[in-house]
């Protein structure tokens, strides 16, 4: 497997998109590491990658849209545990939220900070987890409280075959009614693509589903969409561009269609010295 194909499977774990307090649902956005396999360890170094989508709820009687940018610094570590490769990843996202003829909010959404142990497994295989956590601020888009992250990642990327399914877990740790506007969650993205030449072109797609009620009255919120991938490997700058659209939801008031875009830039990595060996590829390589 070359360098490239790594950093694009891998960074999906570095892409930290969100959903506003208007939808309620998921902290992390649903769809956010769509096309993109997060289990596949990433080269040692540092990275920039920046997600952005926009997008519009046909709810009644107003429509809600909500665009994010979502910048990101990752460090993939030179050192391993357990056999895995331990990265680092830090975001500050920020957003804006629209109702029609209605009102009009933008500002800085909850930071981020994880870590995450990626496993090479072979013949194709990999797996990985993540800990981190979104933290409270004062913003007209953001949450005051605080929530727990988890994520866990498979994938099987071979032969420029990429199939993964990433799943995130969120729990608020705060649990007074004035703080903690949304419920415990989880969200699935999954996605097939294949590689042709510098091109890249697949199906994808995202659930996601509440866990609990956080308030009396609280009407739990599921979704289901489907979409389509197109990427381009520019060397070393990737890029992507994919479309999803609710084809289910329940207790979100209309379905949503929306239009995301990503950029992975890799910075290079200042402390790699001829001692530091790379990380073991088990198997054959990967093409």
């Amino acid at each position: 497997m070359n360098r490239t194909w790594k950093v694009l499977t891998a960074a999906g774990t570095l892409c930290l998109a969100l959903n506003a307090p208007a939808f309620a649902g998921s902290v992390t956005q649903p769809g956010e590491t769509v096309g993109i396999a997060t289990a596949v360890p990433l080269p040692p170094g540092f990275y920039f990658v920046n997600t952005a989508d926009y997008g519009c709820r046909n709810s009644s009687p107003n429509n809600v849209c909500v665009g994010a940018d979502i910048p990101v610094i990752a460090w993939s570590t030179p050192w391993q545990i357990l056999g895995a490769r331990l990265q680092f990843l830090v975001a500050t996202p920020v957003v804006e939220v629209g109702t029609q003829d209605t009102g009009y909010a933008s500002g800085m959404y909850n930071p981020f900070l994880a870590g995450q142990l990626a496993w090479d497994l072979g013949n194709g295989f990999n797996f990985s987890y993540a800990l981190g956590a979104y933290f409270g601020v004062k913003s007209d888009v953001a949450f005051d409280s605080t929530s727990l992250n988890q994520r866990f990642g498979l994938a099987y990327v071979k032969d420029g075959w990429s199939a993964a399914a990433n799943v995130i877990w969120g729990i608020h740790l705060d649990d007074s009614v004035t703080t903690t506007v949304n419920p415990d969650f989880l969200n699935v993205d999954f996605s097939v693509t294949k590689t042709f030449g510098k091109w890249e072109i697949g199906p994808v797609g995202y659930y996601s589903t509440d866990l609990n009620e956080p308030f009396a009255g609280y009407a739990k919120q599921q979704q289901l969409s489907l979409g389509g991938l197109i990427g381009y490997n520019f060397g070393p700058v990737i890029t992507q561009v994919y479309v999803t659209t609710n084809v289910w939801e329940e207790n979100y008031g209309g379905k949503d269609t929306r239009v995301w875009g990503r950029i992975i830039v890799p910075l290079g990595n200042p402390f790699q010295t001829a001692s530091v060996a790379p990380y073991p590829t088990k198997g054959p390589p990967l093409k």
